[in-house]
């Protein structure tokens, strides 16, 4: 299993401008390895509907390449949208996966055959145009720049370190983060998106 820290470590040397949506747990720790806030979309909080959000704003700016940290437990709420990332076909979009195999912002309780079940082999049957599975940082590094140069959508299934949290929600850490709806400004502002 991988550190999430490490896969952030590694990939921000690969990320050349990519607008980057982290979520779970592990996704907290982009912001300590991101390079550029105003590429970076924030829309935690959204279990289960991250992975269709990202999947349009891909659709809806397809020079530009997406990458979104999906965690498992999140995926495993809507796994339809396999189908249709497979179907929309959006050539900038990478799914990287980050699989603890469990709800760790919710105390650790396990998903469902976390074991067993092979995230990458279904997207690749969905239809992604390719799907890959890494449980060790070395095989990721390796493979990360080629990755992101391939056309979509790719999705990268990554064996992640749970770090489970036990305690009461209003006495966790809390990291000072911008909002969604200022993460959608920045970024409208970063790409020249104006609103009437």
């Amino acid at each position: 299993m991988i550190e999430a820290t490490e896969v952030f470590r590694v990939f921000k040397e690969h990320r050349d401008g990519a607008i980057v949506i982290p979520t779970g747990t592990s996704g907290r720790n982009w912001a300590d390895f991101s390079d550029n806030a105003s590429r970076d979309l924030n829309i935690g909080g959204a279990m289960g509907q991250a992975t269709s959000s990202a999947l349009g704003l891909a659709l809806g700016i397809p020079d530009e390449k997406v990458v979104l940290f999906d965690s498992e437990g999140a995926l495993t709420m809507n796994m339809g949208i396999l189908a249709t990332i497979a179907g929309k076909k959006p050539s900038n979009f990478v799914h990287i996966l980050m699989d603890n195999e469990c709800y760790a912002t919710t105390g650790g309780q396990p998903v469902p055959n976390a074991q067993e079940i092979n995230y990458a082999g279904m997207a690749k049957e969905a239809g992604y145009r390719a799907a890959y599975n890494y449980d060790n940082l070395e095989d990721f590094a390796t493979n990360i720049s080629e990755i992101m140069q391939e056309t979509g959508p790719v999705f990268v299934a990554l064996k992640i370190v749970p770090k489970v949290e036990n305690e009461p929600i209003g006495m966790r850490e809390r990291r000072p983060q911008r909002s969604r709806g200022q993460t959608i400004t920045d970024l409208q502002a970063e790409l020249g998106i104006t609103v009437a």
